[in-house]
């Protein structure tokens, strides 16, 4: 199956950054619609690739963009609701709804779709996973379109919501860390290594229909994610892992702050480990990425003291 155009969906996000210049270097071309493309403009300098103005919930509006695109990447999803803006159902199962139709209207056969890890739409425990799992099996419901499915555990790389998120919170606590759900476990994967599974999946037939969770090469508890944060950031923060009854409470608070640090969705999520039990970047013939291979390069350079730890590290 040849490819020579795509239409990427959230293209202008995290994941999508790194997949567009992935993508372009492979001379494929590709289409990222925008409500606001002038804030995208570090993309254009990306050979073949194109921010366009459009409304991605409108259904004239997507056929638009999908006209002449030999695939569709949907990249979208939100990890807190809000407002008018509407929430995870619009976004997760709304879309794809729409998405799937725009696809038949303009002739596209091929779509790959990003989910998460423990999505599920009986069994999710938050808002977040189950309807991330319901807009999985809607995209999977139309046999006239081949779907593969990604479903990473939390990602990380330059540019990431989640290291930069604790690095952040690190340096806004100039005290003792209160961490809700200590114990939670994941098994972060590089962006890069995402990227490349989306890649490597786009014109291979044996991907179609498949569904692949895609983990790093290590667990870790969220209580060690932030601890290693501190240490590449050369802060001697302790880390006061909360009880159940406090990290709720501490959800409900700081989900009423700005830009929602967290939240009660968030804290339902963590009630499950976010590990794979067969790693589809393995299967797709990538070997993941390790933390202590990208992590320091980045977060490190955030503070004096965080490159004096990675030098003391490297000697």
């Amino acid at each position: 199956m040849k490819i020579n155009r795509v239409c990427i969906l959230g293209g202008s996000g995290f994941v999508g950054h790194h997949l567009a210049c992935r993508l372009a270097r492979r001379g494929i071309q590709c289409r990222i619609p925008s409500r606001h493309p002038q804030r995208h403009r570090d993309l254009e300098v990306l050979p073949g690739v194109r921010p366009v103005a459009a409304d991605i919930f409108d259904p004239a509006s997507l056929k638009a963009q999908f006209s002449g695109c030999d695939a569709v990447i949907n990249l979208v999803g939100i990890l807190n609701e809000s407002g008018d803006e509407g929430g995870f159902r619009r976004a997760h199962v709304e879309l794809v709804d729409r998405v799937m139709e725009a696809c038949k209207a303009a002739g596209v056969t091929r779509l790959l779709h990003m989910s998460a890890l423990n999505a599920d739409r009986e069994r999710g425990p938050s808002r977040y996973l189950s309807t991330k799992g319901e807009g999985e099996n809607h995209a999977h419901g139309h046999p006239e379109i081949r779907v593969t499915s990604f479903r990473p555990s939390v990602i990380f790389g330059p540019g990431d919501s989640f290291f930069n998120r604790f690095a952040e919170l690190l340096g806004l606590v100039p005290a003792p860390f209160p961490l809700a759900c200590p114990d939670a476990r994941f098994a972060p994967v590089y962006v890069g290594d995402v990227a490349d599974a989306f890649i490597r999946a786009l014109a291979d037939p044996a991907t179609w229909g498949r569904r692949y969770d895609l983990c790093g090469p290590r667990i870790f508890t969220l209580r060690e994610l932030v601890r290693y944060s501190a240490d590449n950031l050369g802060l001697a923060r302790p880390i006061i892992g909360l009880g159940d009854s406090a990290s709720i409470l501490q959800a409900r608070i700081l989900e009423r702050l700005p830009g929602q640090p967290f939240s009660y969705d968030n804290y339902l999520s963590l009630q499950v480990d976010s590990l794979c039990r067969h790693n589809g970047l393995i299967e797709l013939g990538i070997e993941p990425a390790d933390v202590d291979s990208i992590v320091p390069l980045y977060l490190g350079a955030r503070s004096k003291q965080g490159r004096l730890a990675r030098l003391r590290r490297l000697t």
